[in-house]
């Protein structure tokens, strides 16, 4: 505790020489960037700062918990900068330093919930049976299940029924995206614990507590060399630390971190291929990096293979090849480097024809731009090479905080439009053999790419109806039409073969956005909205078979208070008959809510 106390006690120092704390917006990613940006501008003027020595570096300062941190802010050795600061600013900063939710230690266990399952059976292999496993369902990331995969039809979707709910306990934001396989669910939380579950009845196997919030959807595959487990999940947390967890019994098989940078996380989904995992890791420096007293910028985007047995790093890729070199020094005197950004997001698309990954990036941090970033991006398989980029979007060098008259000294001179590609792109065959590469961008862009052919422009279309929207989390597609929904509101199918917008559907409201990640079975379409209403429309032309509103409290089985609120990041999945979503994630002003749900035909 001394030891606690007295590192802490030199942020005291630090942050008393600094501005004062700024505010970014309300609920759970206002409040996490909020809590960013309470500490780079009040505490990087020192620590990760090589000319003050004394100071412990940030990564040290990651791994207290929230509640050692909140404590010193309120009666401990930072008080004095902790009244300074209101109780909902203490406690931001408190769990986006440490990466977890107060209170989720012990409260999130399943050991305390009393519908812990009677038996735990041996697992069936999860390449048989009806599954939902990683993030876009297939090695393509088309997020399109079949239909023996689904177990569902347009005719029997309308009579979807709520079946159980869970609650996260100790949660504030419902995102993390369920996967289904040998009849369990398998899901992250931001209070830190990944849950197996029964996929029938909700009745809980194990949980296990990760480092920091895991948002990313879990990959489950095999795994040797650890006595009687033969299956893993795999998965990353907030503060970019990979595991490998026997799935059976959720008991630890290993753990790496393969990005040291104090801003790296694992947003994106890890992508279990052939033995191997496939990292993205993306970072949140760019949320409050504007500010004077923060050495801008040194993160850079990369995707990293492991072996899936050991977690034994195989290679790395960065999206950015040169290392960030110091520039200029600011009137506080701060350093800057670059280049550096060009995150990723999303989980790598395998390509098994050309042994190759596929991955979008988003923008570059400092200027000039790098040609890397909103781009996409081929990866050999076994070596991590470039094999070609295809950048969507020049000039994009963008920061948070860089709007308005008056600029801080960090911000680019021009600021880009921060136009990512922020959700993993499609591979999909067409019915004549045609292959394609399938991106979307925040701008609403929809483009086509050759992967038989480096990476070159087959088409490109623009698919909003109003301005300032676009493409955040991802779309599906079958093996004709693809469909999106956008951040500004409504949905949009698109023919493969031609980029043509063949229908729209606009929002039922002029606030909701439908940014989530899409899902579809044959002709039906899943779509999330802001507004907490999960929608099925059939991909002939949009119109509406089946609608549900999570944003509502619920009776779980595990008995936590939970409701449910915006759909906005991760989507809906479908296996086995059976719909499951996360209900909750929302961004300044939606609503925020902690529940899984799952839906079957009644």
């Amino acid at each position: 505790m001394t030891k606690i106390l007295a590192i802490l006690g030199l942020v005291a120092v630090c942050s008393l020489t600094s501005a004062p704390a700024q505010t970014q917006g309300e609920g759970p990613a206002g409040g996490i960037r909020s809590g960013y940006g309470v500490y780079q501008t009040n505490c990087s003027g020192c620590h990760g700062n090589p000319e003050v020595q004394r100071a412990p570096d940030p990564n040290t300062l990651r791994q207290m918990s929230p509640e050692k941190i909140y404590e010193a802010l309120t009666t401990g050795a930072m008080k004095v900068v902790g009244d300074k600061l209101s109780d909902q600013q203490k406690r931001t900063v408190a769990e986006a330093v440490s990466g977890r939710n107060l209170g989720s230690l012990e409260s999130g266990d399943a050991s305390h919930m009393p519908n812990q399952c009677a038996s735990n059976p041996a697992m069936s292999d999860p390449a048989r049976g009806a599954a939902w496993n990683g993030w876009g369902v297939d090695a393509g990331n088309s997020r399109f299940q079949t239909a023996k995969g689904a177990g569902l039809t347009a005719d029997t979707v309308p009579r979807l029924k709520l079946k159980w709910a869970f609650g996260f306990p100790a949660s504030v934001s419902g995102f993390g995206q369920p996967t289904v396989a040998s009849g369990r669910i398998f899901v992250g939380s931001d209070n830190g614990y990944v849950y197996s579950l029964s996929a029938a009845t909700g009745c809980v196997y194990w949980s296990f507590q990760a480092k920091g919030w895991v948002r990313n959807a879990v990959s489950v595959g095999p795994i040797k060399g650890h006595g009687a487990a033969r299956y893993a999940v795999y998965f990353g947390d907030a503060k970019a630390n990979i595991y490998a967890v026997d799935a059976q019994s959720g008991k630890l098989l290993w753990t790496t971190r393969p990005e040291q940078h104090y801003t790296a996380r694992s947003t994106g989904s890890p992508t279990f291929y052939e033995g191997r995992l496939y990292v993205p890791i993306s970072l949140w420096e760019e949320f409050q990096a504007s500010t004077p007293e923060y050495p801008c910028c040194t993160f850079r985007g990369s995707v990293a293979a492991l072996d899936a047995n050991t977690g034994e790093q195989i290679w790395k890729t960065y999206t950015i090849a040169e290392e960030p070199k110091p520039t200029r020094k600011n009137s506080k005197g701060t350093q800057l480097y670059a280049p550096a950004g060009a995150s990723v997001w999303n989980a790598p698309t395998v390509d098994a024809h050309r042994h190759a990954i596929y991955f979008g990036t988003g923008d570059s941090e400092t200027e000039p731009a790098e040609k890397t970033s909103d781009a996409v991006m081929a990866l050999d398989l076994n070596t991590g090479k470039v094999l070609w980029v295809y950048q969507s979007q020049a000039d994009d060098a963008w920061l948070n905080g860089c709007t308005g008259a008056t600029k801080p000294e960090n911000c680019p001179n021009v600021v880009g439009p921060d136009w990512d590609i922020g959700s993993s792109p499609i591979l999909r065959t067409l019915p004549g053999g045609k292959r394609m590469v399938v991106a979307g961008t925040k701008n609403a862009v929809v483009f086509a790419l050759d992967p038989d052919r480096n990476g070159a422009l087959l088409w490109s279309s623009s698919i909003a109806d109003k301005p300032r929207t676009g493409i955040v989390w991802g779309g599906t597609a079958d093996e004709r039409y693809g469909y999106w929904g956008l951040s500004g509101g409504g949905v949009a199918a698109v023919q493969l073969a031609t980029g043509e917008r063949t229908w729209f559907v606009p929002a039922e409201g002029a606030r909701i956005g439908n940014a989530a990640a899409a899902a579809s079975i044959p002709g039906v379409a899943f779509i999330g909205g802001t507004d907490g209403k999960l929608r099925a429309l059939a991909t002939a032309d949009g119109h509406k078979l089946w609608e549900v509103d999570t944003a509502r409290e619920f009776e779980t089985v595990n008995k936590v208070a939970a409701k449910g609120g915006s759909i906005t990041a991760a989507g809906p999945v479908v296996a086995g008959g059976m719909v499951f979503v996360g209900s909750g994630y929302g961004f300044t002003g939606d609503k925020i809510g902690n529940v899984l749900l799952a839906f079957g035909v009644q």
